[in-house]
């Protein structure tokens, strides 16, 4: 790899651990049958929470960080 695009690799990183960092979690729904009596049926929505792992986006902006410091410091050689 040259240095340029060592140094692109890290900006994209560092862009998405800052991204993962601020992402708010959504959900997922789904309907599941709780009940079903003959004509009776009951539904229930569960929803569960999707997120990002801060542990992800630290490591994503570390690695993007070190990856533009080795392609500047190799470019200035």
């Amino acid at each position: 790899m040259n240095t340029k695009s060592i140094i692109h690799v890290g900006i994209a990183l560092i862009l998405l651990g800052i991204v993962a960092f601020t992402y708010q979690a959504g959900s997922d729904t789904r309907a599941e049958n709780a009940v079903d009596i003959g004509p009776v049926l009951a539904r229930v929505d569960i929803r569960k929470p999707t997120s990002i792992s801060p542990v992800l986006g630290g490591i994503a902006l570390v690695g993007g960080i070190v990856l533009v410091a080795v392609g500047m410091k190799k470019s200035s050689q």
